[in-house]
């Protein structure tokens, strides 16, 4: 099998891929939609496996066609990077690399990130903080922090990375002792665990986004962590709003139960923070891809559809 002749099909394949569209994929590589088919046509032949099905909503990926995406996607970031680096003429970036994240984001984010960076540039130590708190970058000598919610007022450049979303939770053995949580009105008759980010009217949508209410609770505990949050929740201490990708898991363990499903808090905006006036150093721009990358992977399907 030529990989170098694979290597352009492979690019195009992952252009139709993540848009599910040939008219899409066409329109952003400047190609014909025929010329786009007949590229799939050779890859599909070449590797002897469908990888696209058609159907009149766009396109569905096979599962061989979901592995080759898995593993081809950051190709064309690599590509483009390569080439930037050669063109800038400079040496291979090297030294400490100190970035801050917030917890629970390692797993399947950061350690994924800091790996493939680490395979592109073997000459970088990456020092990783995971805190909750905002760092400053100049004061905590950090070369980029990752930072979720409102963002101070500095000279530092804030890139988005992507949404996180938050429902209601309580455990199964706090529901059968209080009782189902049967509306707003009720909850305010349960024990609901504040915490030190949000307002003291809390915002609650439809799962759509629309239909905004401000509510103030009666607190029965109040912490100041994620980490804290999700165990007073787990240890039948009451309600509290929790972000949808870390209480996940715990749902589909029947740790913890969604109450009030069609109701949900605000949506948190994470962004990147870099200290860069002009062009950023390779490296950061390239953690800064994958960091959204593999966050937008974890943290998508949770994501409500607007």
């Amino acid at each position: 099998m030529n990989t170098v002749k694979l290597a352009p099909l492979l690019l195009i394949f992952v252009e139709v891929a993540k848009k599910r569209s040939f008219t899409a994929a066409a329109k952003k590589l400047g190609m014909s939609k025929s010329a786009i088919s007949q590229q799939i046509k050779r890859l599909e032949e070449s590797i002897g496996h469908q990888l696209l099905i058609r159907n009149t909503r766009g396109v569905v990926l096979t599962s061989a066609g979901e592995t080759l995406l898995a593993r081809s996607e950051l190709l064309n970031e690599q590509l483009s990077l390569t080439l930037t680096e050669l063109n800038s003429e400079k040496e291979q970036p090297s030294g400490h690399f100190k970035v801050s994240v917030p917890p629970f984001f390692e797993k399947g984010i950061v350690i994924p990130a800091l790996k493939q960076l680490c395979l592109e540039f073997p000459k970088l130590t990456p020092e990783v903080v995971v805190t909750e708190k905002w760092q400053d970058l100049i004061e905590h000598n950090l070369d980029a922090a990752i930072f979720g919610g409102d963002i101070k007022n500095c000279d530092y450049r804030a890139l988005s990375v992507g949404v996180v979303s938050e429902v209601f939770c309580a455990s199964p053995r706090y529901l059968k002792q209080y009782g189902d949580v049967t509306s707003i009105e009720n909850l305010s008759e349960h024990k609901y665990i504040a915490t030190a980010w949000h307002r003291e009217k809390i915002q609650i949508f439809a799962n759509d986004y629309s239909n905004e209410q401000r509510i103030a609770l009666p607190y029965s505990a109040k912490v100041n962590t994620l980490t804290s949050a999700l165990e007073v929740v787990l240890n039948d201490m009451g309600v509290a709003l929790l972000p949808e990708f870390l209480a996940q898991t715990h749902l589909n363990q029947e740790n913890l139960v969604r109450v009030l499903p069609d109701l949900r808090g605000r949506s948190w905006h994470f962004y990147f923070l870099h200290q860069y006036k002009g062009e950023k150093p390779i490296h950061v721009t390239r953690f800064y891809q994958l960091y959204r990358h593999y966050f937008n992977k974890g943290i998508a399907p949770f994501q409500p559809s607007t």
